[in-house]
């Protein structure tokens, strides 16, 4: 099974740049083993879910002082997220906070929260994750953020995601919810995966 142009037009509608992700996804798919109707269709549902449709390569951080407490309760509650969301840097500082001291990434003072933050189709974050990465492409760590804004980097980070994550065991069950679960850590956004997936075989069946 391969992905046509003409059938990612119609999965990624809005997207005026389907011709660079369809060449980045032609030449990745079989290396990853992304290869039957239902792996590229869940493939193609999570990935378009995570970036809005292949355009938010990056973690949206800009947050209100109140959904950064309903987020991260015990990191921010709302003394300190009022601060957070009022300062000039807010993005850069409430990734530094929240993902400090943990998946790898130094303290809040490290600035590692902000340079590994989600990146990529289906948001790569952390130091580990990162270093990962570069270790099975062999390539610095350092030069990953920038690979990542690219767009055969931000494919490749999710297929390489997707394959140490083993998905297409549950790609193949059209398991949707796990599928969410492993990428997500929960459930959040799985009506609009569903029918992101649902799209997605109607198309690749035509």
């Amino acid at each position: 099974m391969e992905l046509t142009l003409d059938q990612l037009k119609k999965l990624l509608p809005k997207n005026p740049y389907v011709d660079h992700w369809h060449h980045a996804l032609e030449q990745l798919f079989p290396d990853y083993e992304i290869n039957t109707t239902n792996r590229i269709a869940a493939f193609i549902a999570q990935c378009s879910h995570e970036s809005a449709g292949f355009t938010a390569l990056k973690e949206n951080l800009n947050y209100k002082a109140e959904t950064l407490t309903k987020l991260w309760p015990k990191l921010f509650p709302a003394g300190i997220a009022k601060a957070y969301a009022s300062m000039p840097n807010k993005q850069e500082a409430i990734a530094n906070r929240a993902y400090g001291s943990r998946m790898g990434n130094g303290p809040e003072e490290s600035g590692d929260g902000f340079k590994f933050c989600g990146r990529g189709l289906i948001q790569l974050t952390g130091r580990n994750n990162y270093q990962a990465f570069a270790d099975s492409l062999e390539m610095d760590i350092d030069d990953v953020p920038e690979y990542l804004a690219t767009f055969e980097g931000a494919a490749q980070s999710a297929c390489w995601f997707w394959e140490e994550n083993k998905l297409n065991q549950w790609a193949d069950k059209g398991d949707i919810l796990t599928l969410t679960k492993k990428i997500n850590g929960g459930t959040i956004g799985l009506e609009d995966r569903i029918k992101h997936y649902e799209h997605a075989i109607t198309v690749l069946g035509e």
